[in-house]
Protein backbone atom coordinates (compact mmCIF):
# COMPACT_ATOMS: atom_id res chain seq x y z
CA UNK A 1 0.00 0.00 0.00
CA UNK A 2 1.65 3.58 -0.93
CA UNK A 3 1.84 6.41 1.60
CA UNK A 4 -0.98 8.26 2.64
CA UNK A 5 -3.81 6.12 3.33
CA UNK A 6 -2.78 5.21 7.15
CA UNK A 7 -1.15 8.05 9.42
CA UNK A 8 -0.39 4.83 11.88
CA UNK A 9 1.60 2.82 8.97
CA UNK A 10 3.15 5.55 8.12
CA UNK A 11 4.31 7.14 11.39
CA UNK A 12 5.52 4.03 12.08
CA UNK A 13 8.17 4.16 9.33
CA UNK A 14 10.03 7.26 11.25
CA UNK A 15 10.68 4.63 14.37
CA UNK A 16 14.30 4.02 14.76
CA UNK A 17 15.29 5.17 10.82
CA UNK A 18 18.21 6.88 10.78
CA UNK A 19 16.99 8.61 7.46
CA UNK A 20 14.55 10.78 8.97
CA UNK A 21 16.12 11.22 12.31
CA UNK A 22 17.60 14.21 14.01
CA UNK A 23 18.80 12.94 17.30
CA UNK A 24 20.69 9.61 18.38
CA UNK A 25 19.33 7.89 21.81
CA UNK A 26 21.97 6.15 23.94
CA UNK A 27 20.82 3.12 25.90
CA UNK A 28 22.47 1.66 29.05
CA UNK A 29 23.48 -1.14 26.85
CA UNK A 30 25.50 1.14 24.67
CA UNK A 31 22.56 0.44 21.68
CA UNK A 32 22.02 3.65 19.72
CA UNK A 33 18.24 4.37 18.19
CA UNK A 34 17.40 7.19 15.65
CA UNK A 35 14.56 9.44 16.22
CA UNK A 36 12.94 13.05 15.28
CA UNK A 37 13.37 15.25 18.51
CA UNK A 38 10.18 17.11 17.55
CA UNK A 39 8.10 14.55 17.70
CA UNK A 40 9.82 13.23 21.15
CA UNK A 41 8.94 16.86 22.73
CA UNK A 42 5.58 16.49 21.00
CA UNK A 43 4.34 13.15 22.77
CA UNK A 44 6.42 13.61 26.03
CA UNK A 45 6.78 16.63 28.63
CA UNK A 46 9.80 14.94 29.58
CA UNK A 47 11.61 14.68 26.63
CA UNK A 48 10.12 18.82 25.85
CA UNK A 49 12.44 19.37 29.06
CA UNK A 50 15.47 17.59 27.87
CA UNK A 51 15.13 18.41 24.27
CA UNK A 52 14.53 22.44 24.70
CA UNK A 53 15.67 23.15 27.66
CA UNK A 54 18.69 26.22 26.43
CA UNK A 55 20.96 24.27 27.51
CA UNK A 56 23.49 21.33 26.29
CA UNK A 57 20.80 18.95 25.23
CA UNK A 58 18.71 21.30 23.19
CA UNK A 59 21.98 21.33 20.49
CA UNK A 60 23.18 17.92 20.52
CA UNK A 61 22.21 15.33 17.90
CA UNK A 62 22.57 12.47 21.21
CA UNK A 63 21.18 11.95 24.45
CA UNK A 64 22.24 9.43 26.54
CA UNK A 65 19.84 7.24 29.27
CA UNK A 66 22.25 5.11 31.07
CA UNK A 67 19.84 3.57 33.30
CA UNK A 68 16.90 2.44 30.56
CA UNK A 69 18.00 -0.62 28.02
CA UNK A 70 17.58 -0.58 24.56
CA UNK A 71 14.39 -3.27 24.79
CA UNK A 72 12.46 -0.52 27.12
CA UNK A 73 13.16 2.34 25.38
CA UNK A 74 11.96 0.72 21.71
CA UNK A 75 8.23 0.13 23.35
CA UNK A 76 8.50 4.26 24.64
CA UNK A 77 8.92 5.10 20.63
CA UNK A 78 6.57 2.71 18.83
CA UNK A 79 3.92 4.63 21.44
CA UNK A 80 5.20 8.03 21.09
CA UNK A 81 5.00 7.52 16.97
CA UNK A 82 1.80 5.47 16.82
CA UNK A 83 0.21 5.95 20.19
CA UNK A 84 -0.22 2.04 20.61
CA UNK A 85 2.09 -1.29 21.17
CA UNK A 86 1.05 -4.12 19.42
CA UNK A 87 0.83 -7.38 21.37
CA UNK A 88 3.76 -8.83 19.36
CA UNK A 89 5.98 -5.88 20.73
CA UNK A 90 5.59 -7.04 24.15
CA UNK A 91 8.00 -10.04 25.52
CA UNK A 92 8.75 -11.10 28.88
CA UNK A 93 12.30 -9.89 27.93
CA UNK A 94 11.49 -6.19 27.69
CA UNK A 95 7.66 -5.17 28.74
CA UNK A 96 9.22 -5.04 32.75
CA UNK A 97 11.91 -2.31 31.23
CA UNK A 98 8.80 -0.76 29.36
CA UNK A 99 6.49 -0.16 32.08
CA UNK A 100 9.09 1.33 34.25
CA UNK A 101 10.55 3.77 31.05
CA UNK A 102 6.94 4.83 30.56
CA UNK A 103 6.91 6.06 34.05
CA UNK A 104 10.31 7.42 33.68
CA UNK A 105 8.60 9.44 30.53
CA UNK A 106 5.64 10.35 32.11
CA UNK A 107 3.40 7.95 29.88
CA UNK A 108 0.46 7.10 32.53
CA UNK A 109 -1.65 5.04 29.07
CA UNK A 110 0.94 3.38 27.59
CA UNK A 111 1.81 1.54 31.46
CA UNK A 112 -1.89 1.02 31.08
CA UNK A 113 -1.92 -0.46 27.46
CA UNK A 114 0.83 -2.59 28.91
CA UNK A 115 -1.19 -3.98 31.58
CA UNK A 116 -4.23 -4.90 29.69
CA UNK A 117 -1.56 -6.97 26.99
CA UNK A 118 -0.02 -8.65 30.06
CA UNK A 119 -3.62 -9.41 32.10
CA UNK A 120 -5.28 -10.44 28.18
CA UNK A 121 -2.16 -12.52 26.75
CA UNK A 122 -0.41 -15.58 28.17
CA UNK A 123 2.56 -13.37 29.21
CA UNK A 124 1.27 -13.42 32.64
CA UNK A 125 0.14 -17.03 32.78
CA UNK A 126 3.21 -18.56 31.49
CA UNK A 127 5.70 -16.18 32.76
CA UNK A 128 4.58 -14.10 35.88
CA UNK A 129 7.51 -15.77 38.77
CA UNK A 130 10.46 -15.00 36.03
CA UNK A 131 8.81 -11.43 35.28
CA UNK A 132 8.02 -10.72 39.13
CA UNK A 133 11.68 -11.58 39.66
CA UNK A 134 12.59 -8.74 36.77
CA UNK A 135 10.88 -6.32 38.94
CA UNK A 136 11.73 -7.18 42.10
CA UNK A 137 15.11 -6.19 40.84
CA UNK A 138 14.06 -2.40 40.82
CA UNK A 139 14.87 -0.55 43.99
CA UNK A 140 13.49 1.09 45.75
CA UNK A 141 9.82 -0.81 45.46
CA UNK A 142 6.69 0.42 46.23
CA UNK A 143 3.04 -0.91 47.08
CA UNK A 144 0.95 0.85 44.38
CA UNK A 145 3.15 -0.07 41.85
CA UNK A 146 0.35 -1.76 39.33
CA UNK A 147 2.79 -3.85 37.83
CA UNK A 148 3.85 -5.43 40.93
CA UNK A 149 0.74 -6.35 42.67
CA UNK A 150 -0.61 -7.72 39.42
CA UNK A 151 2.38 -10.47 39.59
CA UNK A 152 2.46 -10.64 43.23
CA UNK A 153 -1.14 -10.92 42.92
CA UNK A 154 -0.92 -13.96 39.65
CA UNK A 155 2.38 -15.68 41.79
CA UNK A 156 0.21 -16.18 44.76
CA UNK A 157 -2.50 -18.38 43.33
CA UNK A 158 0.19 -20.58 42.08
CA UNK A 159 1.50 -23.23 44.51
CA UNK A 160 5.15 -22.58 45.24
CA UNK A 161 5.81 -26.16 45.13
CA UNK A 162 4.53 -26.23 41.10
CA UNK A 163 7.35 -23.49 40.27
CA UNK A 164 10.70 -24.44 38.84
CA UNK A 165 13.49 -23.59 40.94
CA UNK A 166 15.16 -21.04 39.04
CA UNK A 167 12.06 -19.35 37.32
CA UNK A 168 11.51 -17.33 40.75
CA UNK A 169 14.44 -15.91 41.74
CA UNK A 170 15.15 -15.24 46.06
CA UNK A 171 14.56 -11.52 45.65
CA UNK A 172 11.44 -12.15 43.92
CA UNK A 173 10.38 -14.37 46.49
CA UNK A 174 10.93 -12.16 48.98
CA UNK A 175 9.06 -9.17 47.39
CA UNK A 176 5.94 -12.03 46.92
CA UNK A 177 6.55 -12.67 50.85
CA UNK A 178 6.73 -9.40 52.16
CA UNK A 179 3.80 -8.53 50.23
CA UNK A 180 1.43 -10.96 51.04
CA UNK A 181 2.34 -11.21 54.80
CA UNK A 182 -0.49 -10.95 57.44
CA UNK A 183 -2.52 -9.25 54.05
CA UNK A 184 -5.83 -10.40 52.51
CA UNK A 185 -4.77 -11.59 49.60
CA UNK A 186 -5.60 -14.85 47.55
CA UNK A 187 -2.14 -17.35 48.43
CA UNK A 188 -2.93 -20.61 47.26
CA UNK A 189 0.76 -22.31 49.22
CA UNK A 190 0.28 -23.27 52.73
CA UNK A 191 2.83 -21.78 55.36
CA UNK A 192 4.78 -25.19 55.57
CA UNK A 193 5.40 -24.98 51.77
CA UNK A 194 6.17 -21.75 51.69
CA UNK A 195 8.93 -22.12 54.15
CA UNK A 196 9.91 -25.79 52.43
CA UNK A 197 10.65 -23.54 49.07
CA UNK A 198 12.47 -20.88 50.49
CA UNK A 199 14.88 -22.65 52.49
CA UNK A 200 15.84 -25.16 49.01
CA UNK A 201 15.96 -21.51 47.11
CA UNK A 202 18.19 -20.46 49.69
CA UNK A 203 20.40 -23.52 49.54
CA UNK A 204 20.91 -23.81 46.08
CA UNK A 205 22.27 -20.06 46.09
CA UNK A 206 24.88 -22.00 48.25
CA UNK A 207 25.81 -25.26 46.53
CA UNK A 208 24.46 -28.57 44.58
CA UNK A 209 24.89 -30.41 47.64
CA UNK A 210 23.53 -28.13 50.32
CA UNK A 211 20.80 -27.90 48.03
CA UNK A 212 19.85 -31.66 47.48
CA UNK A 213 20.35 -32.21 51.60
CA UNK A 214 18.01 -29.58 52.38
CA UNK A 215 15.48 -31.13 49.59
CA UNK A 216 16.02 -34.78 51.24
CA UNK A 217 15.32 -33.53 54.87
CA UNK A 218 12.42 -31.47 53.92
CA UNK A 219 9.69 -33.34 52.56
CA UNK A 220 6.65 -32.48 50.65
CA UNK A 221 2.90 -32.39 52.77
CA UNK A 222 2.35 -35.61 51.79
CA UNK A 223 5.80 -38.05 52.16
CA UNK A 224 5.09 -35.78 56.14
CA UNK A 225 2.21 -37.77 56.51
CA UNK A 226 3.87 -41.26 55.19
CA UNK A 227 6.84 -40.31 57.09
CA UNK A 228 9.09 -40.71 54.01
CA UNK A 229 11.92 -38.53 54.33
CA UNK A 230 15.24 -38.43 55.37
CA UNK A 231 15.58 -37.33 59.50
CA UNK A 232 19.50 -37.12 59.56
CA UNK A 233 21.30 -36.31 56.60
CA UNK A 234 24.00 -33.99 57.04
CA UNK A 235 23.65 -30.07 55.37
CA UNK A 236 26.67 -28.94 53.64
CA UNK A 237 27.61 -25.14 54.69
CA UNK A 238 24.54 -25.21 56.94
CA UNK A 239 25.70 -21.67 58.26
CA UNK A 240 25.88 -19.80 54.68
CA UNK A 241 22.19 -21.04 54.07
CA UNK A 242 21.14 -19.34 57.27
CA UNK A 243 22.75 -16.76 55.48
CA UNK A 244 20.74 -17.16 52.80
CA UNK A 245 17.43 -17.39 54.35
CA UNK A 246 18.09 -14.59 56.65
CA UNK A 247 16.26 -12.04 54.47
CA UNK A 248 12.92 -14.13 53.70
CA UNK A 249 12.29 -15.40 57.50
CA UNK A 250 10.71 -12.61 59.03
CA UNK A 251 8.24 -13.37 55.67
CA UNK A 252 7.06 -16.70 56.85
CA UNK A 253 4.52 -17.31 59.43
CA UNK A 254 6.04 -20.65 61.38
CA UNK A 255 2.62 -19.81 63.99
CA UNK A 256 0.91 -21.32 60.68
CA UNK A 257 3.14 -24.38 60.65
CA UNK A 258 2.17 -27.57 63.01
CA UNK A 259 3.94 -27.89 66.22
CA UNK A 260 5.10 -31.07 64.92
CA UNK A 261 6.75 -30.37 62.04
CA UNK A 262 8.47 -27.82 63.67
CA UNK A 263 9.75 -29.91 66.43
CA UNK A 264 10.66 -33.16 64.22
CA UNK A 265 11.56 -31.48 60.87
CA UNK A 266 11.98 -27.58 61.02
CA UNK A 267 13.92 -27.26 64.15
CA UNK A 268 16.56 -29.91 63.73
CA UNK A 269 17.69 -28.23 60.57
CA UNK A 270 19.45 -25.49 62.30
CA UNK A 271 18.82 -22.99 59.48
CA UNK A 272 16.36 -21.10 61.33
CA UNK A 273 16.99 -18.54 64.63
CA UNK A 274 16.00 -20.25 67.80
CA UNK A 275 13.92 -17.23 69.13
CA UNK A 276 11.63 -17.63 66.12
CA UNK A 277 11.13 -21.22 67.05
CA UNK A 278 10.64 -20.25 70.47
CA UNK A 279 7.99 -17.43 69.44
CA UNK A 280 6.13 -20.01 67.78
CA UNK A 281 6.18 -22.44 70.58
CA UNK A 282 4.94 -19.96 72.85
CA UNK A 283 2.54 -18.56 70.12
CA UNK A 284 0.85 -22.19 70.31
CA UNK A 285 1.06 -22.41 74.18
CA UNK A 286 -0.55 -19.35 75.14
CA UNK A 287 -2.67 -18.15 72.25
CA UNK A 288 -6.48 -17.66 71.53
CA UNK A 289 -5.59 -17.93 68.14
CA UNK A 290 -3.28 -21.37 68.30
CA UNK A 291 -5.46 -22.84 65.73
CA UNK A 292 -4.12 -20.28 62.74
CA UNK A 293 -5.16 -22.00 59.15
CA UNK A 294 -2.05 -23.60 57.59
CA UNK A 295 -1.95 -20.61 54.35
CA UNK A 296 -2.13 -16.86 54.76
CA UNK A 297 -4.69 -14.70 53.29
CA UNK A 298 -7.87 -15.89 51.62
CA UNK A 299 -8.05 -19.87 51.32
CA UNK A 300 -10.10 -18.72 48.67
CA UNK A 301 -11.11 -20.35 45.67
CA UNK A 302 -9.44 -19.72 42.68
CA UNK A 303 -8.88 -20.87 39.04
CA UNK A 304 -5.20 -22.16 38.78
CA UNK A 305 -3.05 -20.57 36.08
CA UNK A 306 -0.93 -24.29 35.74
CA UNK A 307 -4.42 -25.90 35.25
CA UNK A 308 -6.41 -25.19 32.62
CA UNK A 309 -6.85 -25.05 28.27
CA UNK A 310 -4.48 -23.13 26.01
CA UNK A 311 -7.41 -21.32 25.31
CA UNK A 312 -8.78 -20.02 28.67
CA UNK A 313 -7.61 -16.75 30.28
CA UNK A 314 -7.75 -16.40 33.89
CA UNK A 315 -7.77 -12.76 35.50
CA UNK A 316 -9.40 -10.99 38.34
CA UNK A 317 -6.79 -12.78 40.96
CA UNK A 318 -8.02 -16.08 39.80
CA UNK A 319 -11.67 -15.80 40.30
CA UNK A 320 -12.57 -15.52 36.63
CA UNK A 321 -11.92 -17.67 33.51
CA UNK A 322 -13.10 -16.86 30.12
CA UNK A 323 -12.53 -18.20 26.33
CA UNK A 324 -10.52 -16.61 23.91
CA UNK A 325 -11.82 -16.50 20.37
CA UNK A 326 -11.79 -20.00 18.41
CA UNK A 327 -11.64 -21.62 21.86
CA UNK A 328 -14.02 -24.91 21.83
CA UNK A 329 -15.13 -26.13 25.44
CA UNK A 330 -11.65 -26.31 27.04
CA UNK A 331 -11.45 -26.88 30.90
CA UNK A 332 -9.95 -25.14 34.35
CA UNK A 333 -9.49 -26.79 37.38
CA UNK A 334 -9.00 -24.72 40.76
CA UNK A 335 -6.10 -25.07 43.10
CA UNK A 336 -8.40 -26.06 46.02
CA UNK A 337 -8.25 -29.94 46.58
CA UNK A 338 -10.93 -31.34 48.17
CA UNK A 339 -10.31 -34.56 50.12
CA UNK A 340 -10.98 -36.41 54.05
CA UNK A 341 -14.86 -36.14 55.15
CA UNK A 342 -15.52 -32.37 54.54
CA UNK A 343 -18.60 -31.47 53.17
CA UNK A 344 -17.09 -28.81 50.56
CA UNK A 345 -19.92 -26.30 48.77
CA UNK A 346 -18.89 -23.24 45.96
CA UNK A 347 -20.29 -20.59 43.61
CA UNK A 348 -19.67 -20.35 40.23
CA UNK A 349 -21.56 -17.49 38.05
CA UNK A 350 -22.08 -17.71 34.45
CA UNK A 351 -21.24 -14.08 33.64
CA UNK A 352 -21.67 -14.97 30.51
CA UNK A 353 -22.30 -18.27 28.98
CA UNK A 354 -21.25 -20.35 25.44
CA UNK A 355 -22.85 -23.18 23.93
CA UNK A 356 -23.16 -25.27 26.81
CA UNK A 357 -21.31 -24.66 29.95
CA UNK A 358 -20.54 -26.96 32.27
CA UNK A 359 -19.79 -26.91 36.26
CA UNK A 360 -18.55 -29.70 38.00
CA UNK A 361 -15.43 -31.66 39.28
CA UNK A 362 -12.54 -33.34 38.54
CA UNK A 363 -9.19 -35.50 39.32
CA UNK A 364 -5.89 -34.41 38.45
CA UNK A 365 -4.69 -38.23 37.16
CA UNK A 366 -5.32 -38.35 33.40
CA UNK A 367 -7.38 -35.08 32.85
CA UNK A 368 -6.92 -33.35 29.37
CA UNK A 369 -7.71 -29.46 29.72
CA UNK A 370 -8.35 -29.21 25.91
CA UNK A 371 -10.77 -31.87 25.65
CA UNK A 372 -14.69 -31.33 26.83
CA UNK A 373 -14.65 -32.82 30.62
CA UNK A 374 -17.85 -34.85 30.41
CA UNK A 375 -16.26 -36.96 27.83
CA UNK A 376 -13.65 -37.87 30.15
CA UNK A 377 -13.95 -40.71 33.05
CA UNK A 378 -12.20 -38.20 35.69
CA UNK A 379 -14.90 -35.50 35.16
CA UNK A 380 -18.59 -35.15 36.56
CA UNK A 381 -20.23 -32.11 34.88
CA UNK A 382 -23.67 -30.25 35.07
CA UNK A 383 -24.52 -28.49 31.84
CA UNK A 384 -26.37 -25.80 30.90
CA UNK A 385 -28.84 -27.71 28.82
CA UNK A 386 -29.89 -29.58 32.89
CA UNK A 387 -27.88 -32.81 32.05
CA UNK A 388 -24.95 -34.57 33.62
CA UNK A 389 -22.27 -35.69 31.74
CA UNK A 390 -19.38 -38.44 33.01
CA UNK A 391 -17.21 -40.63 30.42
CA UNK A 392 -19.67 -39.41 27.42
CA UNK A 393 -22.65 -40.76 29.54
CA UNK A 394 -25.39 -37.93 30.56
CA UNK A 395 -28.16 -38.14 32.60
CA UNK A 396 -31.10 -35.85 32.84
CA UNK A 397 -31.18 -33.14 36.15
CA UNK A 398 -32.74 -29.79 36.36
CA UNK A 399 -34.12 -27.52 33.97
CA UNK A 400 -31.82 -25.69 31.56
CA UNK A 401 -30.03 -22.28 32.54
CA UNK A 402 -28.11 -19.59 30.93
CA UNK A 403 -26.41 -15.76 31.58
CA UNK A 404 -26.44 -14.62 35.33
CA UNK A 405 -27.27 -18.41 36.73
CA UNK A 406 -25.30 -19.18 39.78
CA UNK A 407 -24.45 -22.82 40.17
CA UNK A 408 -23.36 -24.23 43.88
CA UNK A 409 -21.93 -27.33 43.82
CA UNK A 410 -22.28 -29.45 47.05
CA UNK A 411 -19.39 -32.08 47.37
CA UNK A 412 -20.14 -34.55 50.53
CA UNK A 413 -16.58 -36.44 50.20
CA UNK A 414 -17.72 -38.92 53.03
CA UNK A 415 -20.55 -40.15 50.93
CA UNK A 416 -18.24 -39.54 48.01
CA UNK A 417 -21.64 -37.81 46.34
CA UNK A 418 -22.23 -34.74 44.75
CA UNK A 419 -25.68 -32.09 44.30
CA UNK A 420 -26.15 -28.75 42.62
CA UNK A 421 -28.09 -25.83 43.11
CA UNK A 422 -28.85 -23.96 40.46
CA UNK A 423 -30.68 -20.64 40.57
CA UNK A 424 -31.76 -21.14 44.02
CA UNK A 425 -33.09 -24.72 43.70
CA UNK A 426 -31.54 -27.84 45.45
CA UNK A 427 -31.51 -30.62 43.46
CA UNK A 428 -30.43 -34.05 44.99
CA UNK A 429 -27.37 -36.33 44.34
CA UNK A 430 -26.90 -37.15 41.03
CA UNK A 431 -27.43 -41.32 41.59
CA UNK A 432 -25.18 -42.19 39.13
CA UNK A 433 -22.49 -40.52 40.35
CA UNK A 434 -22.09 -42.76 44.20
CA UNK A 435 -18.35 -43.44 43.97
CA UNK A 436 -16.03 -40.26 43.70
CA UNK A 437 -12.36 -40.53 44.26
CA UNK A 438 -10.79 -39.62 47.12
CA UNK A 439 -9.29 -36.70 46.24
CA UNK A 440 -11.12 -33.68 43.40
CA UNK A 441 -10.94 -30.19 42.16
CA UNK A 442 -13.73 -28.05 41.06
CA UNK A 443 -13.50 -27.72 37.28
CA UNK A 444 -15.80 -25.80 34.66
CA UNK A 445 -15.54 -26.52 30.74
CA UNK A 446 -16.37 -23.41 28.71
CA UNK A 447 -15.95 -22.30 24.91
CA UNK A 448 -16.22 -18.98 23.54
CA UNK A 449 -17.37 -16.19 24.74
CA UNK A 450 -18.14 -17.77 27.88
CA UNK A 451 -16.88 -15.70 31.21
CA UNK A 452 -17.53 -17.84 34.62
CA UNK A 453 -16.47 -16.75 38.08
CA UNK A 454 -15.64 -18.48 40.87
CA UNK A 455 -15.87 -18.24 44.90
CA UNK A 456 -16.72 -20.01 48.28
CA UNK A 457 -20.48 -20.86 48.75
CA UNK A 458 -22.72 -17.49 49.94
CA UNK A 459 -25.33 -18.70 52.12
CA UNK A 460 -28.64 -16.61 52.15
Amino acid sequence: MSRGYSLEKDLRLLINNPKYSDIEIICEDEKKLYSCRAILAARSEVFDGLLYNGMKESYDNQISFPKIKSAGMEIILEYIYTGSVEEESLTKENLVEAFYAADYFQLSDLQDCIIRIIENTNLIKNYSPELLSKVSERIPLIEDDDLLNLLVEAVSIIPLNSIKFGRLSITGLKYLLSITYEKEIAFVTSEYEVFRYSAILAAKQVSGEARKAIMERLPIFEQIKNSLYVKDKFITDNQKVVEELKPLIKYIDFRRIKGQILANIIEPLEIIPAEVILSAYRFKAVSEKSDLSDFRGRTNYVWDLTACGSKLIIEDNGKIVHAQYTCFHQNARAIIALEGNDIYEWDVIIERTCDEAWVGVCASEDFDYDIFAGDQPTAWVLGSYGECYNSDKSTDYCPSFSDGTKVTVHLDMNKRTCAFTVNGTKYPEVSEWNNLPSKLYPVVSLCEPGRFRIQPHQKN
